[in-house]
């Protein structure tokens, strides 16, 4: 048995996990629209949809029976109101042949061409498709528990469509409009398939950040620090209805939490400049993860596990490393951690120049040839250390749990 089916097994009993496995592998799948008004369909792109029984089948060999898709909204939705689900389907079936469980996410950056998050109809054009994409799954499956992201990274989205012109609707400094507008529809749609299904799970991603002030900072320095830090939460803070409480969030819309967190998402207010996660002196202001982690746990009680995670070239296997061993933290520290998703697990192109490739993923493409899949030895082999780290920080949770009278902990995912 792979080091982690024995950590899934622990973990199964004593958080009654619903992912089929701890590790968990994201297929990119963003459908957006980039810096220069072009279409990049990252799902075609990094060969995935022609590849996907032979990717199942690498990262089957790791261990990993979880994974992140998303169905293209430009794709699915060929018309308004009128939906192409057969790629869908094929992925699906993909998933089922290869005992590999699916989290979907309906909207990863995209939208049709007519449509933008401040267009009048975004919001009901999106719950349409989502209770389409809901009705599609359930006649296939219809005894399956399901998990879905409605919207990818609202917070991420709204500022690169929001706040600096990146991709629709190619706005400057309006991203809370934008993110307003895009949790309105997240939360008419989570509503509303929940509803439609009581198969369906809510699974947020945000990123997760830490903006400091600069070294000697002044009072307002450290204000201003605080008030971007609490930002961060505005998305999933929607989403609870705690505040704009007139978009009808509540907590019963989020079953688990997903946290997005890489390389650069530590950096000082106003210069951007980030912090160096690997300093041999470290940063005064650096934050170590798994503090980050139980931070935003805390301020929700929901279980939760990093929903995306990756560094680019040659530091892949040491940013492993370090995730493994902030997860292991987290687990012994009694955080309901779930799980942790390798994200790209193919290699992926930039959205704004698509001849320049990230080196980001376990397995590499050889550019141009988008269908090779070219191991990254090193990073590898740091996942399967992690995954004995892992499974080791599970059995003495395991062992500390055997311990607690009967009834004395709830359930995590009660």
């Amino acid at each position: 048995m792979p080091a982690d089916s024995a950590g899934q097994a622990v973990l199964s009993e004593t958080m009654k996990t619903p992912f089929n496995s701890f590790w968990m592998a994201g297929f990119e799948c963003s459908d957006q629209l980039n810096a220069s008004g072009d279409r990049v369909d990252l799902l075609a792109l990094t060969g995935h949809l022609e590849l996907i029984d032979a990717d199942y089948a690498r990262i089957g060999s790791l261990g990993i029976k979880t994974v992140r898709e998303g169905i293209r909204w430009s794709v699915v939705e060929f018309k308004p109101y009128h939906y192409d689900f057969t790629d869908v389907l094929r992925m699906l079936n993909a998933g089922k042949a290869c005992n590999v469980q699916q989290i979907w996410d309906i909207c990863h950056f995209g939208f049709p061409d007519d449509l933008s998050p401040l267009h009048p109809h975004f919001t009901p054009r999106f719950v349409s498709l989502c209770k389409a994409f809901v009705a599609f799954y359930t006649e296939h499956f219809p005894d399956e528990i399901f998990y879905i992201t409605p919207i990818n990274e609202v917070s991420f989205i709204s500022w690169l469509g929001g706040e600096v012109g990146g991709t629709v609707p190619y706005c400057q400094k309006n991203g809370w409009h934008v993110k307003y507008a895009l949790m309105k529809a997240y939360i008419a749609a989570a509503k509303a398939m929940k509803q439609a299904s009581e198969n369906v799970r809510i699974l947020t991603t945000e990123p997760l950040v830490n903006m400091v002030p600069p070294l000697d900072p002044t009072l307002d320095d450290m204000l201003a620090a605080s008030l971007e830090n609490e930002q961060q939460f505005q998305s999933v803070d929607m989403l609870c209805g705690t505040i704009c409480p007139e978009l009808g969030g509540s907590t019963d819309l989020v079953d688990v939490l997903g946290f997005n967190y890489y390389y650069n998402n530590q950096w000082i207010i106003g210069t951007y400049e980030f912090l160096g996660w690997n300093d041999p002196v470290a940063d005064p202001r650096w934050k170590p993860l798994a503090d980050l982690l139980e931070t935003a746990w805390l301020r929700y009680k929901k279980p939760f596990l990093i929903s995306e995670t990756s560094h680019p070239k040659e530091d892949r296997p040491l940013w492993i490393r370090m995730i493994s061993a902030q997860c292991a933290e987290l687990i012994n520290r009694g955080a309901p951690l779930l799980g942790v998703c390798i994200y790209p697990v193919i290699d992926r192109p930039d959205w704004d120049n698509t001849e320049v490739w990230h080196q980001s993923g376990l397995w590499d493409t050889n550019y141009p040839d988008k269908l090779a899949r070219l191991p990254h030895s090193a990073s590898i082999a740091a996942v399967l250390l992690g995954q004995q780290l892992i499974a080791s920080a599970l059995k003495a949770s395991e062992a500390r749990m055997s311990v607690i009278p009967a009834g004395g902990l709830p359930s995590l995912l009660a």
